[in-house]
Order: structure tokens, then sequence, then C-alpha cells
């Protein structure tokens, strides 16, 4: 484990130091399974905003799909990372806090991979209203969800493990769960507990 100054994720230097490090355990190098089957899938192409986006290649993958996306991070050098590792499609990703930041247009998805885990248990209810305040009724959030269901499970992160009941109790004042499957192509950070899920945002 490299010996890092920076120990609090909720704050961008955290994440800035990291990158500058290249210490990025998270980072896939590549586009998962699930979300390539999702977009094949898909009737039509979905305007998807991607919240702590990292290198940024599902942005640059649902932009040559002809998706429209924006990709966010408020870590400056994870956006500089992203804009190298990503070449043209760069332009997608930008420097902002999810928290704040508003969509130019309506969303039809945001997509979750290693946002949620990478902050602290007390940013998680936070977090769900958030992407309940930014997707409209119909609308779906997508992606990987880390899970740990054994008893005294470590709370320690990033990334934080979450019971998935307690995920649930989060998730179901706003959301209906569509789809749930285990992922066949976890890192090895992620391997055993990290899942698919698609749900829909629920009618006001």
């Amino acid at each position: 484990m490299a010996d890092f100054t920076t120990r609090d994720p909720r704050h961008p230097d955290f994440w800035d130091e990291r990158f500058n490090r290249n210490f990025t355990p998270w980072d896939k190098g590549a586009v998962p399974h699930d979300l390539q089957r999702f977009v094949e899938a898909a009737a039509r192409p979905l305007a998807c905003l991607i919240p702590g986006c990292g290198n940024g290649y599902e942005a640059a993958y649902l932009a040559q799909a002809g998706w429209p996306v924006v990709a966010i991070d408020f870590s400056p050098a994870a956006v500089q990372s992203a804009k190298a590792a990503i070449g043209e499609w760069g332009k997608y990703v930008l420097e902002a806090d999810f928290f704040t930041y508003q969509p130019g247009q309506m969303l039809d998805l945001i997509y979750e991979r290693a946002f949620f885990c990478a902050l602290p248990p007390e940013i998680r209810p936070a977090i769900v209203m958030r992407w309940a305040a930014l997707l409209p009724a119909g609308a779906t959030l997508a992606g990987y969800f880390f899970f740990d269901d054994t008893d005294g499970a470590s709370k320690k992160g990033p990334p934080f493990t979450i019971h998935s009941a307690e995920f649930a109790k989060l998730m179901f004042p706003f959301f209906e769960l569509l789809e749930e499957h285990a992922v066949s192509d976890s890192l090895p950070v992620f391997a055993g507990k990290e899942y698919w899920q698609v749900w829909q945002r629920k009618a006001v």
C-alpha cells in the first residue's frame, strides 16, 4: 500500500494524490461487460450522466455509441487523466461536484461505477437523494454496486461496502429494482461482492 498524506475521500485532494501517483486499483482500463450488454439492448440512446467518472472509458464508449453523455469528477487530476486516457472523447468529461452539478438536459440514465462505494457511509443518503433529484420518473439508474452481507463486515475504505438490505432500504422510497445479478468480470478489489443492478425512478 502506498503511503498517502490525504485520508478523506470526501475531498478532491484525496483522489488527486492517487491519480497523480497512478494508484487506481478501481480502474478497469476497459468497458465492463454488463454495461456493454445494457447499451446493446437499449431501444434508443439515453442521455447519461456518469458521476465520479475516473478515467472515463465508459463515457468514450457511450459517446461512440451515439449516446448523449456527460462524465464528471470533482478531482482535477482525475479529469486530466481521463482526457489523456480517452483522447478526443475527453470533451465529454467535466470537472464538477455531483452534489451541485446541474445537467444541461433532462437525464434518462445515471451510470454508477465505484462512485457510491468511494464515499464514506454517512454520505450515502445524500447520494441516493441526489440520484432521485436528478432523474425524472421512469428514468434509470444502472451500474455496479459493492455489497457485503457478512456479519461484522468492515466499513473501512474506500471502497466502502454496504449490506444489500441496507442499500435497498435507502433506495426503495425513490426507485424500483428491475434487474440484478452477480458480476463476472470484477476487478480484484471488488471480486465476489459486486452486483449489476438496474433501478427505475418511481413516479413522484
